[in-house]
This record gives structure tokens, C-alpha cells and sequence, in this order.
């Protein structure tokens, strides 16, 4: 094994180290068929696994390369189908926020039917966004979703900084928030007349992470049917809030819905422009979470077509519980009720369903629990294909010798969300980094333009019209720039100076290889301790 630096560069593959007793063999029958053998039986060395420098030239020109399924090597296998698919875009759209705050909305657009319209409009866009990452997901097969995308059209040098800001903050800080949520309404009902004590609340927040990095680590079967379920139990309790809102409508309770575009509050100043795109900002923070299903497009089945139905079916629905689930709000609470109301949910679950008000907590808890599940399932894949092309340390590219999980990567998010409760307030500082996501949105919607240009004659088995990206690509720009000229603050220079501090390990460890020889040992330490091999993809 060549060994480059603190970053590994083999053409995407990985070298890995001679480890006796993990072996090609164990490596080849995964979940389903454990226990079957290659003939020969040989172990993972260093020459055996090093890609052949001119085979890796032949490749580049593919765009996306092969699937992971024509390599003879280790791979992630495709276990997501479009059921799971669907449920894992809903399941990390719909957190806590629809039982929890969905009032900021309301809030901005300062009347009821501006309201609704806005949530519906938020959905468009977000189609909009989904489909066209439909059409680079069917053309760049790779996981990894706007990392690949960046490498592709702009080079390594964009999907490096996406990549550490996403594995160094973004994905782990959601992680923890989510997993904060949980571990707060878990507590709560076992604390009365008080706050749960924060000590209580981090350790139940630490004992979830732990359980959903195990329950990832040990199957990704097993963490595809968790999503299923908590998915499904989740749109059961949205189910039984917009059945309440109708039994409340049809015994004549549409007093607040009536209001239309009046002012619930006539002290508030008119709607503003301005007004009226802080609430879009609101409304789309909402909906984050439906690119997800592109960061594991290497295992899902039938990706061409799979793909862009779930993105069909997923957001429409997430679309439509929004608006319902308001509309029931609305209902039951007045607009200035569900402002000052610390839970919606469970406001609206002690007026409207009586004996039943507990499952509203348990909404929460049930839907916090799947999101923060679907979110350490795409961050770990995340880490993975990062490494697997020289970005990260090479370990985070290996996978469970008899398993095929991810567990370097999924453990390497564990670790840093894990880091991340301690200081317990992280929500503040994450709030000015969140305008990030959509410099990334808006990238990829670049590259998408782009690749219709540079690289008219590659494959697109689904093609969206170029209006869509064009469009998400205005609005982009637009909530990226906003933020910073109508309420400057130095939290946003300091978000940026983060992002440009990735060229601080670009520059030598990247693009000049500059190498780091401690790296070896701990690769083959960590290779016995983990029980991971190596994985190929040309």
C-alpha cells in the first residue's frame, strides 16, 4: 500500500493493510448468505487491493462510474427499495418541527391564508429542488450527493469543503439536535413541576445516539425497516391530528381558517416583501432533508427508476401533511395561541383529543427517534464515499467484514454528534451556518446547468426542464445573500471563515499529498479492532 499522507489517493480505490484472519472470503457473503466462501480463500493485501493505475484512466471519463455491483470486491449492497426510499426522505423531512414550532411561519406571514399558501409554496420548491436532483442522481451514480456532484462538474476542490463542512458540523450538529429533542420529551413525563436536569437529558441523548449507531452498524436491513416503522408511526400521528382538525371543522370550529388574508394581529404592520420572504426562509428549512435519498444511491435497487418515484411520491405527501396539520392547528388554536404555544402538538392534543392528548409527546418522541436514525444512515454514507475518493482518512471507506455496514464512517458521526451535546446549546451557533446548505443547493444546481453544456451527450435516464434548476438556483442565491444584507452579523463571517479553513488541509494533505506516516499503523489497528476491509469502486 502507497500511503500518500494523513488522506489516502488511490484512484477510488482503497489500498488497506494484510490483516490475517480478515480475508476476502469473509468478506464476500455480507447479511444474507454468511458463511459462503471464495475458492481460494486469499487474504485483503496490499497488492491485491490496489486498483491497476491504468484500468483507474480508463474510468475517469465515465461520468459516475460503474455500479459498485460489477466490481469483484467488497461493496455496499443494494437493500434500499422504494419503499424505504420514500420512507427516508419523509422520515428526515418530518422531524419535530410540525409538532413542536411550526408557528415562525405564521408568525412572519401575519395572516392565515398567506400562511397556508406559503407552506404549499415552499413544497413547490422544494419539488423543483428534488427533481433536478433526481436527474443528477440517475446520471452520477456515486452516493454522496452534492460531494459527488461537486467532484464531477467543478472538481476536488468544492466537494472537499462541502465535504467538511457537512462531516465536521452539519450532519453531526443535526444528529445531536434531533437526538436532543428525543432525549427532552423522553425525560419529561418522569419529571413533574420542573425542567429536566440537562445532565439527565445529555445522558438519554447519548444513549440514543449509541442505539441508532448500533442498530446502523449492525444491519443496514435492520436500519432501513427502523425507518420504515417510526416513518409510518409518524405519519399515523399526523394522520390523527388532521382527523381531529376535521372532526373540530365539521362541528362548526372554523372561526381562525375564516380569517383569510386579515391580520390576526391588527397592531402588526402590513406584509412586507421582506415579510414575506423570511417566511419562505422558515417555511423551507422546514422541508430540508429531500436530497437525502442521493447520498445512497449506490444502494438503492433500480436507482433510475426508484429514484425520481420516491422523490414523486415523498414530496407531495410531506407537502400535504404540512398543510393539513396546520389547517388542523388552525382549527383548534387561535394564530396567536400557536405563537406562544412551547409544543403545538401537544397544545392542540389536551383541546382536541381528550384522553388521547398523550400521544401527542409520543408523536414526538416516535418522529425525532426516525429522523435522527435516517440522519446518521446519509451522514455515514457521507464519510464513506468522501474517503473512498483520498478526501478523508482511508478507514472511513472500509466496511464490516461479514456485515457490509459502513461502521468506520457511521462511528466517525457518532463520535463528533457525541462531542457536540456536550456543550448542550449548539442550536445558536448552527442557526448561522445553516444559510450554508443553500450555497450548496444553489452548487448543485450550477453543476446541473453546467453538465448540460460540458457534458451534453452523458446519460440522463430522467431530465428534468432547465426552468427547475434555473429557478432553485435564483432562489438560492437569494436565501444565501438576504440573511447577510438585512441582518449582518460577525456569526456569518465566522461561518465562512470555517468553510474556507478546509484549504487549510486541502492544500498539503490533497493537493500536494503531503504524507503522514503515523496513519499506517492506526489504519491496520483499527482494521483488527473494527473487523473492516477495504472497498473498490471504478
Amino acid at each position: 500500500m502507497v500511503q500518500n499522507g494523513f488522506f489516502y489517493h488511490n484512484e477510488k480505490s482503497n489500498g488497506g493493510v494484510t490483516v490475517p484472519g480478515i480475508t476476502a472470503e469473509n468478506a464476500q457473503g455480507g447479511e444474507e448468505d454468511l458463511g459462503n466462501s471464495k475458492s481460494d480463500g486469499s487474504s485483503i493485501s496490499s497488492s491485491e487491493s490496489e486498483v491497476n493505475t491504468s484500468d483507474a484512466d480508463k474510468g475517469k471519463d465515465k461520468l459516475g462510474g460503474s455500479s459498485t455491483e460489477e466490481v469483484d470486491a467488497v461493496h455496499l449492497k443494494r437493500r434500499v427499495g422504494l419503499f424505504s426510499g420514500v420512507a427516508l426522505i419523509v422520515g428526515t423531512m418530518i422531524g419535530s418541527g410540525i409538532f413542536v414550532s411550526p408557528s415562525g411561519l405564521l408568525y412572519r406571514s401575519e395572516s392565515v391564508a398567506t400562511c397556508l399558501i406559503i407552506w404549499g409554496a415552499c413544497g413547490a420548491l422544494s419539488m423543483l429542488g428534488a427533481l433536478s436532483y433526481a436527474e443528477l442522481g440517475t446520471m452520477i451514480t456515486q452516493s454522496g450527493a452534492e460531494y459527488s456532484y461537486f467532484l464531477e462538474a467543478f472538481g476536488p476542490m468544492p466537494a472537499f469543503l462541502f465535504c467538511w463542512v457537512s462531516t465536521f458540523l452539519l450532519k453531526p450538529s443535526q444528529l445531536a439536535i434531533i437526538s436532543l429533542s428525543f432525549a427532552k420529551y423522553t425525560v419529561e413525563p418522569f419529571i413533574v413541576g420542573c425542567e429536566p436536569p440537562d445532565l439527565v437529558v445529555k445522558l438519554v441523548c447519548a444513549a440514543t445516539i449509541a442505539s441508532i449507531t448500533f442498530i446502523n452498524c449492525y444491519s443496514v436491513s435492520l436500519a432501513t425497516k427502523v425507518q420504515n416503522i417510526f416513518t409510518a408511526a409518524k405519519l399515523i400521528a399526523i394522520f390523527i391530528i388532521i382527523c381531529g382538525g376535521i372532526y373540530m371543522i365539521a362541528l362548526g370550529n372554523v372561526s381562525y381558517l375564516s380569517t383569510g388574508f386579515e391580520p390576526f394581529d391588527p397592531s402588526l404592520s402590513p406584509t412586507t416583501f421582506s415579510d414575506i420572504a423570511t417566511a419562505f426562509y422558515s417555511g423551507l428549512w422546514a422541508y430540508d432533508g429531500w436530497n437525502n435519498l442521493n447520498y445512497v444511491t449506490e444502494e438503492l435497487k433500480n436507482p433510475f427508476v426508484n429514484l425520481p418515484r420516491a422523490i414523486i411520491i415523498g414530496l407531495p405527501l410531506v407537502t400535504g401533511c404540512y398543510i393539513l396539520v396546520n389547517v388542523a392547528y388552525l382549527a383548534v388554536l387561535s394564530p396567536i395561541e400557536m405563537i406562544n404555544s412551547p409544543a403545538v402538538a401537544v397544545t392542540f392534543g389536551a383541546r382536541a383529543l381528550a384522553s388521547w392528548a398523550w400521544l401527542m409527546p409520543l408523536a414526538v418522541c416516535v418522529s425525532t427517534f426516525g429522523s435522527a436514525n435516517g440522519t446518521l444512515f446519509v451522514g455515514g454514507r457521507l464519510s464513506y464515499v468522501a474517503s473512498r475518493e483520498g478526501h478523508l482518512v482511508d478507514i472511513l471507506s472500509y466496511v464490516h467484514v461479514r456485515r457490509l455496514t459502513p461502521s468506520p464512517a457511521l462511528l466517525f458521526n457518532t463520535l463528533i454528534a457525541l462531542l457536540m451535546i456536550i456543550p448542550g446549546n449548539i442550536g445558536s451557533l448552527i442557526d448561522f451556518f445553516s444559510f450554508t446548505a443553500w450555497i450548496f443547493y444553489g452548487g448543485c444546481m450550477a453543476a446541473l446547468i453546467l453538465m448540460r453544456y460540458t457534458r451534453p451527450n452523458a446519460p440522463r435516464p430522467y431530465k428534468v426542464p432547465i426552468i427547475m434548476p434555473i429557478i432553485v438556483l435564483i432562489v438560492s442565491v437569494y436565501l444565501v445573500v438576504a440573511p447577510i444584507v438585512e441582518d449582518p452579523q460577525i456569526e456569518y463571517l465566522y461561518a465562512t471563515m470555517f468553510i474556507l479553513a478546509g484549504l487549510i488541509f486541502y492544500i498539503p494533505f490533497i493537493y500536494y499529498k503531503v504524507p503522514v506516516k503515523c496513519m499506517g499503523p492506526v489504519t491496520a489497528f483499527l482494521q483488527y479492532l473494527l473487523e473492516v476491509v477495504p472497498t473498490k469502486y471504478e
